[in-house]
């Protein structure tokens, strides 16, 4: 797979075990992983599947669907499914391919990346109807004579009540932070320093009016959100850092450190002086104020997706090369739990109230060209 398909696709996407030391513990975690099996319903819903969330308002899951790319796609569209049932209940169309997807329940909207055209389309959820297109970056003519984006998009998140929507842009020649006005839906800034290199990662500090992300430089980089500026960055031991998720705490951050060898030949090939020292898999807990490292969990081959339930002190995490789902606890790192879903499971929502996990499952190569991608529910 070329490296620019390859973050669009969530690989865009991308070790200190921890030993389980006394038999009871090692029989119950055998125990939670069988259970888990018989625990996990799952449907193919649509083609190019990608981030989803959970709306408790409206008691919805939504989906983004890409419809995949090639002679056999489908259609751009955002699916609203039954929670329960994964049966679509509606097909939002789209004028442009969805990726990654934010949920601002408050307000009934959903903002959904379009990664490929660097903007973002609006979706109001009480109405299913997409409301519009926020375009974020104009194309620029190349060397070769040609117009395209410089910069494509992964992940946003939202700051709700101070009405502000970011979004990372990413691009080897120097990634920035977008920030839209979601009032207004226009763009008010547009944040430069992330990198020189990939930045996957997007977390919001709200608390602390900071933004983090996390670059294929090895770094994490926080924003400022009332400056507006580049406040800290600092290096941490994951080569490739992908998803971030903030404790609310805010005295924890959790990265996944992908180990992928196809990022590593990208790494290689784009990154001066480049050489690799770690296999990655596994998440990293980090001081988020100072990079210090607090653990490190192993996890099953290559790790992407984040989801913490604080409350519960569960940490899950989608291993897109394993085909699996693991579950933490969040205080001790010890793995509870693991759930088979495969071909590549990719992102995570949970409903908080009936402790129930969604993934979207990606396709692999082998499958047949326009086949449908899955939604698996697992209860928890």
């Amino acid at each position: 797979m070329h490296p620019r398909s390859l973050f669009r696709s969530a690989a865009l996407a991308l070790a200190i075990s921890l030993t389980l030391g006394a038999p009871s513990a090692f029989a119950a975690e055998k125990a939670a992983t069988t259970a888990a099996a018989s625990s996990v319903q799952r449907a193919a819903v649509a083609q190019g599947l990608y981030e989803l969330a959970f709306s408790p308002t409206q008691n919805a899951l939504f989906v983004a669907s890409s419809g995949g790319f090639g002679d056999a796609a489908g259609p751009a569209q955002v699916l609203r499914l039954n929670p329960d049932s994964l049966v679509v209940d509606a097909r939002i169309p789209l004028e442009r391919k969805a990726f990654g997807v934010v949920l601002d329940d408050a307000h009934n909207r959903l903002y959904v990346g379009n990664t490929v055209d660097t903007s973002v389309t609006v979706v109001d959820t009480a109405s299913n109807k997409a409301l519009g297109i926020v375009q974020l970056m104009e194309k620029k003519v190349g060397k070769d004579g040609k117009a395209g984006y410089t910069h494509d998009l992964r992940e946003l998140v939202v700051d709700s009540p101070n009405n502000r929507l970011y979004v990372t842009g990413h691009s080897g020649e120097g990634s920035v932070l977008f920030v839209v006005d979601t009032q207004s839906l226009k763009l008010i800034n547009t944040i430069p320093d992330l990198g020189n290199a990939k930045a996957p990662g997007l977390t919001l500090d709200a608390a602390n009016k900071r933004v983090l992300t996390s670059n294929l430089l090895g770094e994490v980089v926080t924003v400022g959100t009332d400056s507006g500026k580049v406040e800290q960055r600092f290096n941490i031991s994951a080569e490739q850092p992908m998803n971030l998720v903030l404790d609310p705490s805010g005295k924890r951050l959790f990265v996944t450190d992908q180990g992928l060898e196809m990022i590593r030949k990208y790494q290689a090939s784009s990154i001066p002086g480049f050489v690799s020292k770690h296999p990655g898999q596994r998440v990293l807990v980090l001081d988020p104020t100072t990079g210090k490292e607090l653990a490190s969990i192993a996890t099953d081959a290559g790790p992407l997706g984040l989801l913490l339930d604080a409350p519960r002190k569960r940490l899950y995490v989608t291993n897109r090369e394993a085909g699996t789902v693991t579950a933490y606890d969040s205080g001790s790192y010890r793995k509870v739990g693991t759930y088979d879903v495969p071909t590549h499971p990719n992102s995570l929502a949970l409903d908080a109230k009936k402790n129930v996990l969604y993934v979207t499952i990606k396709n692999s190569d082998e499958d047949e060209k326009g086949s449908e991608e899955s939604v698996a529910r697992i209860v928890l």
